[in-house]
């Protein structure tokens, strides 16, 4: 059975595989149907301090296995997107983005059947810093009377 993953803007991609994830210590498991051709690193705050390396899901391909009760989640600035934290163990295990809170944003460091050093893919940034950067300009008010 082939599935394949349809992104944020609706490009059909490669066929999907099932990879298994969890936090350190095993108490939070999950399951994601992804195709890892394509990885993502962020440079906004939380981010470049975590490390992660990041792929995404819909609803429907992922899957938290067991460990729910175990999760701690963190929000800041806006609150719009979460990050999920094993309580025991501390690790990032996955969250919802700012950009599209209804899907997962997984990190690809946890998925224990994924060899990230010897896997083929391609390594993609979401620029955070200069997307906060330009809406901000957008809102300042010296741009908004130029729009006049």
């Amino acid at each position: 059975k082939m599935i394949y993953s349809i992104d944020l803007i609706g490009d059909l991609h490669l066929p999907t595989n099932t990879y298994h994830g969890s936090c350190h210590c095993g108490t939070v498991q999950f399951e994601i149907e992804a195709d890892l051709s394509r990885l993502e690193h962020c440079n906004c705050s939380i981010c470049v301090k975590k490390g992660a390396l990041f792929t995404y899901a819909s609803p429907e391909r992922f899957r938290l296995m067991r460990g729910e009760e175990a999760l701690t989640r963190y929000q800041f600035n806006t609150k719009i997107s979460e990050h999920f934290f094993c309580q025991h163990c501390g690790i990032h295990t996955f969250g919802h983005p700012r950009s599209s809170p209804e899907n997962f944003i997984i990190n690809v460091r946890c998925l224990d059947d994924f060899d990230l050093a010897s896997a083929d893919y391609e390594l993609g940034l979401f620029d955070r810093r200069y997307l906060l950067a330009f809406l901000s300009a957008l809102h300042h008010p010296s741009f908004q009377t130029s729009l006049r």
